[in-house]
Formats: C-alpha cells, structure tokens, sequence
C-alpha cells in the first residue's frame, strides 16, 4: 500500500536501484555502437544515411533517458490514479493515428512525421505495453471491496486491454506487438491476489499452458501440415514454416533466418572483429533491427551475446527482487511487468533470428535500431525505478 510521503525522502537519486540504472546506459550505448556497425552495410555508397540513422539514435536514446529520469522522479500511485482514464484514452487515439498512414511490411503501426533529410516514425504499441501494466495495476491490484460478480470487478481492465490488443492485432497487423501485450497482460493479471479474481485467474493460467502448447504443436511435423488450413496471410504461414526449415526456401522466404544462422556459425567465441562483418553486406534485411543479434555475434562472437544477456539478466533479476519483497500489488505489477516486456522481447527476438520459434518481427530492445521502441523500455524502467524508490523509502509498502 502507499502511504503518505515523507519529507525529503522521496525520490531522491541515490535511491533508484543502481544496478538496474547503470546496466540499461550499457545496452543503450552498446546498442547505439552495433547499430552503427550494422548499419554501415545498409549506407554502402549512400554516407548520409548512416549519419542520418546514428543521428536518430542518439536522439531517440538521449530523449529515452531524459524520460527515465523525469518518470521516475515524478511518478507516483496517487498520479495513475488521478490520470489512469487520460492514459487509456491517449492509448487509445495513439493507436488508432498509424491506421491513416501506409503499412509497410503489410502492417500499419507507424506514425511518419516529415523530417529534414527522412522521415521519423513512431510506434505506438511499444508504449501501449507500459499502458497495460498501469491499467492493471489502477484496477485490479490492492483492492478491498468486493463487486457483485467477478465480471464486474475485471470488466473495465480486460475490456481496455482486449481493444488495445485487437486494435494492434487486427487493424495494425502487427501480430508481433499484439502477441507480447497479450503476454504481458496475462502474466501479470495473475499477481494481484482478491477472493474474486480466482476463477478468472484459473483461465487465464490454462490459456497460458494451451498457447505453449499450441505453438509447441505449431513447430512439429505435424503442425506444419495444420499451417496450411489456419485462416493466416500467406507471409504470416511462411514465417512458421522457415523456422521449421530455412533451407527449404533459402533463397525466398528463409532468406533472411539463413543469412542470420551464417551469421552465428561465423562468428566462434570472440567474433571477426567489431567493425568486419561480411553479411552485412550481403543484402541482409534487417541488419541493424530485428536481426541485429547476427551481426552482433558474428562480430563480437558468443561474448557479444553474453553482454546483452548479463546485464538484461541484471534489470530482471533487480526488478524481481524488489517484487518479491514488497507488498503492494501496484508495485509488483510494474516491476514484472517491466520484466516481462524486456524477457518476452529478448525470447522472441532471439528465439527468432535462430529459428527456434518463428519471426515475429519485434525489436531486441536497447539493441535494436528504432526509437519507440527504446524510448518505451526506458520510461518503464522509470517507472519501475519510482516504484522502487518509493519502497526503499517507505512510502510503498
């Protein structure tokens, strides 16, 4: 539970979690050093277009990290309450803007805005994701009266949820974006702990282990059989079946997983050495976003790889310790959340680009190039550090 504040305690910087701080500066400047690496293939013959991409990326970073800091000196419970209905409402709008612009790739989840020398897009689902968990959290979490059914208390939240989802799913056809909200969503509906919440719960858990095991299924023999009769778009059904086998399309639809899966046998341990990659010059897409990993690894080799993981591995650990030590629920629907964001973005990014798990196109977050994308994680890890600078001052229980 919040209490009151206490006086000149609350959010002071030496109270943010250190760890947490300094591990997302690493990523986003390691992240900001790939990209550049990465992207000189893209700019072979064209320089402005590597200046124009390091140039948005240090002004995605340097603007995320402001955020942060605002974020998590301003945020409070007694806000998302005072504003939870202004936040759903601009998700709302913020989602349904990228519907009057072009899709690219067959999906429309981008807002263009003209720029001098390009164009900057914005992506409104990434910041949706932190809508969810501030929905959860206003609605459902460290409540004590009762409403006269189950449906009425979860009714608002899932309601809000089930559109941001659809909308990003069905008019965005960003499958990716709508899959990892979902997920989030479903993980953390399951903390806050109300008599009437069970039974819903009890769902939510069994879809969880059926979606398991129906992409489980999906990855078989026999799933890449049932592929073919699923109502999907034809890229969508490509998609699972290169992760089955790239090689069957090596030069069509697995075209990409392979020159990835190259990547990774290239680089050994210690990698060819920042800087030298070859298939980056190959006409790899994707080279400096989703498959940023591959050039990644192929340049600094498993110990590239090994930097990302540890300190991903370092935010997740910090934010769940702190969740298990406190006893507000709001608290501990943001730090798993935020962990979860960060955890289901890396297992699908890089359960990806190896072909363990089709591509779902979604970024490796503080790595890849994009800037809603880093801009979003950063102000959910200010949010968690406000959370966690509350607890540590007592003023969240």
């Amino acid at each position: 539970m919040e209490k009151k504040k206490k006086s000149g305690a609350l959010r002071m910087p030496h109270l943010y979690d250190r760890y947490i701080h300094f591990s997302t500066l690493i990523l986003v400047l390691f992240g900001l050093v790939m990209i550049t690496s990465a992207s000189m293939g893209l700019a072979a013959g064209n320089t402005m277009y590597l200046v124009n991409v390091v140039a948005k990326q240090i002004v995605f970073t340097v603007v995320g990290y402001i955020a942060m800091l605002i974020v998590a000196k301003i945020f409070t419970f007694q806000r998302l309450r005072d504003n939870i209905s202004l936040i759903v409402i601009a998700t709302f709008v913020f989602l349904i803007v990228p519907l009057a612009f072009s899709s690219v790739g067959g999906a429309k989840a981008w807002i263009r805005i003209p720029m001098p020398g390009g164009e900057v897009t914005i992506q409104p689902s990434e910041f949706a994701k932190i809508s969810i968990m501030l929905v959860v959290a206003a609605y459902l979490c460290d409540l004590k009266s009762k409403k006269p059914t189950d449906w009425e208390l979860i009714k608002t939240p899932v309601i809000i949820i089930g559109m941001f989802v659809l909308i990003v799913a069905i008019l965005q056809s960003d499958f990716g974006s709508a899959a990892i909200m979902a997920m989030i969503a479903f993980v953390i509906f399951l903390i806050p702990q109300h008599p009437q919440l069970v039974k819903s719960q009890k769902v939510i858990f069994w879809l969880i282990i059926l979606a398991v095991v129906g992409v489980v299924f999906l990855l078989s023999p026999i799933g890449a059989e049932f592929i073919q009769h699923l109502p999907l778009q034809e890229y969508q059904k490509s998609r699972i079946t290169s992760a089955i086998n790239p090689f069957s399309d090596k030069y069509g639809t697995g075209y990409q997983l392979v020159n990835g899966l190259v990547s990774f046998a290239s680089g050994g341990f210690f990698g060819v050495g920042f800087g030298n990659s070859v298939r980056k010059y190959t006409n790899f897409p994707a080279a400096n976003t989703d498959f940023i990993l591959a050039i990644v690894v192929e340049e600094l080799g498993f110990l590239g790889f090994l930097i990302i993981f540890v300190f991903y591995g370092i935010i997740i650990y910090h934010l769940f310790k702190y969740a298990f030590k406190m006893k507000s629920e709001k608290g501990r629907v943001i730090l798993i959340g935020t962990a979860m964001y960060l955890l289901f973005h890396f297992v699908l990014n890089v359960g990806g680009v190896t072909g363990l798990i089709p591509l779902t196109g979604v970024p490796l977050l503080m790595i890849s190039y994009g800037g809603s994308s880093t801009m979003a994680i950063m102000v959910a890890i200010g949010v968690s550090q406000a959370v966690i600078s509350g607890f540590r001052t007592g003023t969240i229980e």
